[in-house]
């Protein structure tokens, strides 16, 4: 009979298990879970976690941060490569072993990447994942800009790949969705832009006539795309019921960000999974002044954390909402970045701390009202930070 792999003992830890936390050991072989044991281990060549938590990788389904490592500064392009590397290792010091990365496909406003951006860095990852490059798994998300001139053409091709496994639709146009204040829409713009009120006005205008005319044209020809490739799509930044019947219509699984709580109970009604970002859990609310995550939390609305902008916050939220709401548990907050959004994406086969899932684990250090600090991370059972 062939030899076994030798086995990783990760010992007197604190285990987060999707319904419990206990004090125990677990064991990795081969790139999974093997066996996950109350109680300390007797076996020799152990790692002690010293009374640490031991939580199951985090799922990261919406960052937009591998754009920012690409695009540092207004026209300046970085080695995608090196861009690649660099985002790879911040996600995975964060705790995240499963990320889905989130180019844009379709101009906006604040666009920093446009089409052929987009495609380098597609195939960029294709290189980095052949040459063994990555510490953890990447997968494609592709932001769809439905009112761009350009977003039918540019999301086809990627799609048309298989490398994408998970599509949102996203509409920008001020005075609606994440913008339904242009109060809010001009104070995040116009400064940006360097625009006078006049310009401001005008810029409003034509965003808004735009967005009138292509969104209805483009929106169903991305999400037809989407459903005859079998991705998962999500609806982003649903305002009003309407918004997410439409979004249902489209075949959404995913409610990313509703920025109501009249949104939020129209997508659990209409069986859609609600996802927000730990931004707004770590600042307290929305940046943008919609509805709080700690009150969708609260109301029993909220599904799937995501780190959006800030990768640690991904960690930083999961215990930090028990803080927040003395009535949820630990396990039930870590669900919210490993086991909730692994399964909205049907990545069955990690997320939780039990035998037969991938190795995919962290350490972590956390005393109350503190900061928590990542000690230790393991991806396919390879320590990787």
């Amino acid at each position: 009979m062939p030899s076994r792999s030798p086995a990783t003992i990760l010992s007197n830890a604190r285990l987060v298990l999707a319904d419990r936390v206990v004090h125990g050991s677990v064991v990795l072989r081969d790139g999974l879970i093997e066996a996950v044991d109350e109680g300390p281990s007797a076996a020799l060549g152990t790692l002690d976690c010293a009374g640490d938590y031991l939580v199951p990788g985090l799922v990261e389904l919406h960052t937009d941060h591998l754009e920012n490592h690409y695009a540092p500064r207004p026209g300046v392009r970085w080695n995608p490569i090196a861009a690649i590397q660099a985002h790879d290792a911040q996600v995975a010091a964060s705790g995240i072993t499963t990320v889905f990365d989130a180019l844009r496909v379709g101009g906006d406003a604040d666009a920093t990447t446009i089409g052929n951006d987009t495609r380098t860095l597609a195939a960029a990852l294709d290189v980095a994942r052949a040459e063994g490059r990555l510490r953890i798994d990447h997968f494609l998300h592709l932001r769809c800009e439905v009112p761009a001139e350009d977003v039918v053409a540019d999301a086809e091709p990627l799609i048309a790949t298989g490398r994408v496994r998970l599509a949102s639709l996203m509409d920008h146009t001020p005075g609606q969705r994440q913008f339904v204040s242009l109060a809010e829409y001009r104070k995040y713009y116009q400064a940006k832009a360097g625009f006078s009120d006049a310009e401001m006005d005008a810029y409003v205008a034509e965003r808004q006539e735009i967005g009138r005319i292509r969104s209805a044209a483009n929106r169903p020809l991305v999400a037809a795309m989407g459903r005859a490739a079998g991705l998962v799509l999500a609806s982003h930044d649903d305002a009003t019921p309407e918004h997410v019947a439409e979004a249902v219509g489209d075949g959404a699984t995913i409610a990313e960000f509703p920025t109501t709580l009249e949104a939020a109970h129209a997508a659990r009604a209409g069986g859609l999974k609600i996802l927000m970002g730990a931004p707004n859990v770590v600042r307290g609310g929305s940046h943008s002044g919609n509805v709080s995550a700690v009150e969708l939390a609260e109301t029993g609305l909220l599904d799937i954390l995501s780190s959006d902008y800030v990768p640690f916050s991904l960690m930083q939220a999961a215990f930090l909402l028990p803080e927040r709401i003395p009535a949820m548990p630990l396990e039930r907050a870590i669900a919210l970045v490993t086991r909730g959004p692994a399964a909205a994406v049907g990545l069955d086969d990690r997320g939780e701390i039990a035998p037969g899932r991938r190795a995919d684990l962290v350490r972590v250090v956390h005393r109350p009202g503190s900061v928590p600090v990542v000690r230790s991370v393991w991806s396919g059972g390879e320590r990787v930070g």
